[in-house]
């Protein structure tokens, strides 16, 4: 496993990263065993980033990587980055409620999530989306104050655009942004991302599979578990989906060429993007792992990289990444 930095202030991280957030919420029933095994699995890879939620099933999702952190053998925290984002506002029947980022709301949202991690510290820690109410440098100041007493390590940012990453760096150090890029969303490409190369910011690119369209196993007649949110995913809907389902049969047959899996390419052509960029691969169990690890290794060249951008024209992608009502929460 190679490493990477995350930004000029930010920690050194795996180039790969796991997202372990379908191991309790939004993509149905997830098998608990075989979740421990997948995370496991993945720091015994060499794997050094977890990124995870306070909401992820309310809680859930941090109690299952201290779990698996206390059972990976002696040493496994101190090997690991654990990213977590706050914030988001649930209810019992699974609904959102907004975010909140008052400095109160950070403490208090810390100060559980480190309780059910088992840790004394977060090693990057950000506000999962921008809080309308409240100015970032308020949210940002209040994280830099929990730096400075030990309980944070690095400060991040989620899903933002460039004016308020501007705002959020001129308050502290910031180490990345995380946000959706992928051969389907590449729209940070226009400003975020420069944006964040001239401050020194790394990224920490989620949905690099698209939820699953770009892992190359996905059908037309697949039928979703109940409470999976890929039910109401706009490139999933429809005449969307069949138009996105080309376009990664078109990246299959570039994929084969190539002698790698449609997956395999479509993680390697992100990690293609800049050595400032760590793709977090939301996989659940250890055979998804083991084929998004292989990405590490594939090298792709000038021309591998045009076929597989001709593969998949960014304008030809069908669909919005969240539904219009979730699309209205994205400050990027």
């Amino acid at each position: 496993m190679h490493d990477r930095t995350l930004g000029a202030s930010g920690p050194v991280v795996s180039a790969l990263g796991l997202g372990c957030m379908g191991m309790s919420a939004l993509y149905g029933e997830a098998d608990r065993t075989e979740s421990l095994a997948t995370v496991h699995a993945a720091l015994d890879a060499g794997v050094t980033l977890l990124d995870t939620g306070d909401f992820y099933g309310m809680g859930h999702n941090e109690l299952l990587i201290g779990e698996a952190l206390r059972t990976a053998g002696a040493g496994a925290r101190d090997r690991v980055v654990l990213s977590v984002k706050f914030g988001a506002l649930r209810d019992a029947g699974g609904g959102w409620n907004g975010y909140d980022g008052r400095p109160a709301a950070v403490k208090n949202f810390l100060a559980y999530t480190l309780q059910r991690l088992g840790t004394d510290h977060v090693d990057v820690y950000r506000l999962s989306r921008l809080d309308p109410a409240v100015p970032v440098e308020e949210t940002v100041g209040a994280i830099a104050e929990e730096v400075e007493a030990g309980r944070v390590r690095h400060i991040g940012l989620s899903e933002v655009g460039a004016e308020t990453i501007r705002r959020a760096a001129a308050v502290a150090p910031i180490s990345d942004l995380q946000i959706e890029y992928s051969l389907f969303s590449r729209d940070i490409e226009v400003e975020t991302l420069p944006v964040c190369r001239e401050l020194g910011i790394g990224v920490t690119a989620y949905g690099v599979l698209s939820r699953g369209l770009l892992g190359g196993h996905w059908t037309r007649d697949r039928a979703l578990a109940p409470g999976d949110f890929r039910g109401l995913s706009p490139r999933f809907s429809g005449e969307n989906l069949d138009r996105n389902l080309a376009l990664v049969e078109a990246l299959r047959a570039t994929a084969e060429q190539k002698g790698v899996t449609v997956a395999q390419a479509a993680i390697a052509w992100v990690l293609s993007r800049g050595e400032d960029i760590v793709p977090l691969v939301g996989a659940r169990r250890r055979d998804r792992l083991a084929e998004a690890l292989g990405a590490v290794d594939v090298a792709l060249d000038a021309a591998d990289l045009a076929a597989i951008e001709d593969a998949v024209p960014a304008d030809e992608v069908a669909g919005t990444r969240y539904p219009e009502a979730l699309m209205a929460h994205l400050d990027s």
